[in-house]
C-alpha cells in the first residue's frame, strides 16, 4: 500500500481546491503539519487548518477486518483554528478518497497511540458516488468523499458532522449519498430546519459532479468545438440547469472549454441538429457595427466544422435539447 508524504498529501489538498475553481492561499510551508489554507470565492472566505494521515489497514485479530484508520503522530492533541475550520482527514490512496472526521469529538488531549477509524465500505462508496457519511458511536459521522467534494465538504464542515444528533436527519443524508437523483424535496424536508439547506447542497454538488463525470468522460475531456484538453475542459448544458424541462442526463451535456463555453452561451455560436458548429451571422455583425470583433479571423480558425462526439450514441446531444438550448439562448443565425 503507498504511503505518501506529507508534502505529497499537502499537494493533494492543494490541487484539490484549485480544480474546484476556488483560489486558495497557502499559510504555511511545506513541511509544517498541519498545512493551512486561506481559500475564497467571490465574498467568501475560509481559514482552515488541515491536518492528515494516510489510510491504513487496521484489522487484526482485536479489529474488524474491513477497518481503516489514521494513526495519529507528532503531535499529543489537534490545535483548532481561530475564527476558521480544523479539519482531521485521512487519505486513501487506493481510491483517491478523503475520510473527515469531527474535530469536535476528538479536541481533547490524545492517549497513548490514537487512531480514529472508518469502516472500508464507506471509503468505497465514496470512490463510487463521490460521498457517504459514516455513523460511528456516540453520535459522531465520519465523512469519506472524493476530491472534488473538498470545498464543500469545507464550507459545510460542522454541519456535515451534525447530521448524527438525529437518526432521521443522518438516514437522509445517507440516501441523499446513496441517490442523489432519486430523493425528492419531500424527503429532505424531513430533516431538522437548520441542516435542510445542507442536505439540498450535498444533493446538488453530487449531481454537479455525476453530470460532470459522465459529460467530460464521454468526450474524453476534450472541448467538442475545438478538441482542446489541458484541464480547461467544462461540462456545459444544452438547457440550462435554471429553465424547465432541463435534466442530467449525458444527452443534455456538451464538452466545452472555457472560452467555447461562453461563446455557446452567448449564442455567437451553436450547433445544429446534423452537430454542425454554427456561426452567429448576426452576432458577428453586431460585434463588427460595435468595433469589438477583433480576434473573430483568428475565433473562426479554432472552430471545427462538426462537434466531436462521444462514442456512445445514448451520450451524444439530443436533437430536442439542441433545439430548446437554442430557443432559450435566442439563437439568430
Amino acid at each position: 500500500m503507498t504511503k505518501l508524504r506529507k508534502s505529497e498529501l499537502f499537494e493533494i489538498i492543494l490541487d484539490s481546491l484549485r480544480k474546484s475553481g476556488w483560489f486558495c492561499l497557502q499559510l504555511s510551508n511545506h513541511s509544517e503539519h498541519p498545512l493551512r489554507v486561506r481559500v475564497f470565492r467571490q465574498t467568501e472566505a475560509h481559514t482552515v487548518r488541515i491536518y492528515i494521515w494516510n489510510m491504513t489497514h487496521g484489522g487484526g485479530a482485536a479489529r474488524p477486518p474491513d477497518e481503516y484508520r489514521i494513526q495519529i503522530t507528532g503531535i499529543d492533541h489537534f490545535e483548532p483554528e481561530i475564527q476558521g475550520k480544523t479539519l482531521i482527514l485521512g487519505w486513501w490512496d487506493e481510491a483517491e478518497v478523503f475520510a473527515g472526521f469531527d474535530f469536535r469529538k476528538h479536541s481533547g488531549r490524545l492517549g497513548y497511540s490514537p487512531s480514529i477509524q472508518i469502516r472500508e465500505r464507506y471509503l468505497r462508496e465514496a470512490y463510487l458516488q463521490g460521498f457517504a457519511p459514516c455513523y460511528k458511536e456516540n453520535q459522531e459521522v465520519a465523512i469519506a468523499f472524493r476530491p472534488d467534494f473538498l470545498v464543500e465538504y469545507i464550507r459545510s464542515l460542522e454541519s456535515l458532522h451534525d447530521f448524527g444528533k438525529q437518526k432521521t436527519d443522518f438516514d437522509v443524508l445517507a440516501s441523499v449519498a446513496s441517490d442523489p437523483e432519486g430523493i425528492n424535496d419531500t424527503d429532505i424536508k424531513k430533516v431538522t430546519d437548520k441542516r435542510q439547506s445542507v442536505a439540498v447542497s450535498v444533493r446538488r454538488i453530487l449531481r454537479d459532479i455525476s453530470f460532470r463525470d459522465r459529460v467530460l468522460t464521454s468526450y474524453l475531456f476534450r472541448c467538442s468545438v475545438c478538441g482542446i484538453q489541458l484541464e480547461l475542459v467544462q461540462a456545459a448544458h444544452l438547457v440550462p440547469v435554471s429553465a424547465p424541462g432541463s435534466t442530467d442526463e449525458t444527452s443534455n451535456g456538451i464538452s466545452l472549454c472555457a472560452i467555447h463555453h461562453l461563446a455557446y452561451d452567448k449564442a455567437l455560436i451553436s450547433i445544429g441538429d446534423d452537430y454542425r458548429i454554427i456561426l452567429s451571422s448576426s452576432s458577428l455583425r453586431n460585434l463588427k457595427d460595435a468595433k469589438r470583433d477583433d480576434g473573430i479571423k483568428d475565433f473562426k480558425l479554432g472552430l471545427r466544422s462538426m462537434i466531436l462526439l462521444p462514442p456512445a450514441i445514448a451520450d451524444r446531444p439530443n436533437v430536442n435539447y439542441l433545439r430548446r438550448g437554442r430557443e432559450i439562448r435566442n439563437w439568430i443565425d
